[in-house]
């Protein structure tokens, strides 16, 4: 009977629901990597997160390239300053980021990270 019920359940819950919890799944079994929502601010941390989305601000002398990051536990937005684009860095792709968390306008984020794409 267990097995029907989780059968139900996967065809009424959401698309963002399943989404969520396989990124949450596929982060997990990242070596090393920590969970956002456990995440310890000014501390260097890795995360593995799907990127959710990508915004150029192409200001001059100030350009940088922010995406946000999704573990299925929360989200971090990540700023790569002086970059307009990285090549591979696309919606819904797989990556790992490493640095140092800090808190700006209630929301957590990290600069300049060291960035792994991961499949």
């Amino acid at each position: 009977m267990g097995g029907f019920r989780r059968f139900l359940q996967r065809l009424t819950e959401s698309d963002e629901t399943r989404l969520e919890s396989e990124i949450r799944e596929w982060a997990e079994r990242v070596p090393g990597s920590v969970r956002v929502a456990d995440a310890p601010l000014r501390q260097r941390v890795k995360i593995a997160g799907v990127i959710r989305r990508l915004t150029v601000f192409p200001m001059k002398d100030n350009e940088s390239l922010e995406a946000v990051v999704s573990d299925g536990t929360g989200e971090v937005v990540v700023r790569f300053m002086g970059r307009r684009a990285i090549g591979g860095l696309g919606l819904g792709a797989k990556v790992v980021v490493e640095g140092v968390l800090g808190e700006q306008r209630g929301g957590i984020q990290m600069i300049n990270p060291r960035l792994e794409f991961t499949s």
